[in-house]
């Protein structure tokens, strides 16, 4: 079984950083999936940025979402810091 999200920032490029429970800091490029599907919504910089944690995976407004095995399995590991103040900060409750 694949660790749940903890934490996730919106990046440019469409990307996601992101911090697991078990403390891995990893990166997700969505763009191959913006072709496709429901994922065609997050075009929408607003809609992109909405993004924030329920249940271990990333949801966004619509019914969009992504699993945490899915963000896990094809997400890039980052020097493992631990999380950004800044991160902390700016996700708050909406985006545990």
């Amino acid at each position: 079984m694949n660790p749940y999200v903890k934490y996730v920032l919106t990046k440019k490029n469409y990307e996601l950083e992101l911090l697991f429970e078990n403390g891995e800091k990893r990166n997700f490029d969505l763009q191959p999936y913006l072709e496709t599907g429901v994922f065609k919504r997050l075009k929408n910089q607003a809609v992109f940025h909405a993004a924030r944690v329920v249940a271990g995976s990333v949801e966004w407004p619509g019914e969009v979402d992504l699993s945490y095995d899915t963000l896990y399995l094809e997400s890039k590991p980052l020097e493992n810091e631990g999380v950004d103040e800044e991160l902390a900060i700016a996700t708050g409750e909406g985006n545990r």
